[in-house]
């Protein structure tokens, strides 16, 4: 840990990521609360030691405090770090709304938008806390296993707060972990989320046979794809050539570990969407966010190809190769 900073962390969901976070944080010395909405998972996590579900053979540290009591959790001072699925976002910060401690700091790892909305999460975040200020996003091209084992990682933190972004980068910096950070919380938001949908279509095309120069092209192609709804956001481009852009974009379209990767790979070899999202098991954030980004991206009027061949996909019985086609048909023009 860096600086003797000594902090007290409330980590909001206990899948993968949240559990992998809690233990980088409670093995660098602070103190730290996990909570989980379900009592009998609160009462196993704290008894085994373990996350068997979403995170299994790694130890949780003795001093990583594990509870479902939201009320008790909120009465200190803390930082608040949400990491729970975008669909819940909304929910739970509505949840704590009334019981957070006036002294609380609000982060999130949580990446995505907001269903129906089509919001960036830091936007949901002004809507329920106008008042809290600094806030900060956590992201990057991390897989929550290979971080709970103290494999080598870089990430980023945004905040527009300098002070504040600095501040949770010490705390999660470790001997194997180095955080960087920003000032560009829109950029970093939506690169997190955009790279989800681009995994879901280079796991598609692996599935079909495709190989390795598809997914080049795909993986550069949907950078290009990125960065203008970038610019109608506000986001800056310097961003998604960073960690928060191309490198969560290139670990997420080229590893097995990654849950949108394995849907398009499912898909591609012929499985229905039920059958792919059945054989995964958990939350595959890609398949919602694919219809908010398209719908995102068609209410700006910035074209994304890519993503409109998976929202094809997904929720117009479109055929794998047929997307692939209607790709390859497009105008030809300069890069």
């Amino acid at each position: 840990m860096t600086d003797n900073i000594k902090s007290n962390f409330v980590v909001l969901g206990a899948g993968s990521w949240g559990t992998a976070l809690s233990v980088v944080l409670a093995n660098n010395g602070h103190r730290v609360s996990l909570w989980t909405r379900e009592d009998e998972v609160a009462q196993s996590l704290a008894t085994t030691r373990e996350n068997t579900r979403y995170l299994p053979g790694i130890c949780l540290p003795d001093s990583l405090v594990v509870s479902n009591d939201l009320v008790e959790l909120m009465k200190e001072e803390c930082e608040i770090l949400v990491v729970v699925p975008s669909s819940g976002f909304r929910s739970i910060l509505e949840s704590v709304k009334n019981i957070i401690h006036p002294g609380s700091r609000l982060l999130w790892a949580t990446k995505g938008l907001e269903q129906g909305s089509n919001k960036l999460l830091h936007e949901v975040v002004q809507d329920i806390f106008p008042e809290i200020q600094p806030v900060a996003v956590i992201s990057g091209p991390t897989f929550a296993l290979e971080v709970a084992q103290g494999l080598p990682t870089a990430l980023t933190v945004a905040s527009t707060s300098e002070e504040y972004a600095m501040f949770i980068a010490k705390c999660l910096h470790s001997k194997t972990l180095r955080a960087y950070t920003s000032n560009d919380v829109i950029g970093v938001g939506l690169g997190g989320a955009v790279k989800n949908v681009l995994a879901i279509a280079t796991g598609i095309a692996d599935g079909l046979g495709f190989g390795a120069n598809t997914r080049a092209a795909l993986v550069t192609r949907g950078l290009n794809e990125m960065i203008p709804l970038g610019d109608v956001l506000g986001g800056q481009r310097e961003t998604f050539m960073g960690l928060a852009g191309i490198g969560d974009l290139v670990l997420t379209c080229t590893d097995d570990q990654s849950r949108n990767r394995r849907l398009g790979l499912a898909l591609g070899q012929g499985k229905t969407l039920e059958e792919s999202l059945a054989s995964i098991d958990q939350v595959v954030e890609g398949v919602q966010t694919t219809r908010e980004i398209y719908e995102l991206a068609q209410s700006f009027g910035v074209e994304m190809p890519i993503v409109e061949q998976v929202f094809r996909v997904l929720y117009e019985n479109c055929p794998p190769k047929q997307a692939v086609s209607a790709l390859l048909e497009r105008e030809q023009k300069a890069e």
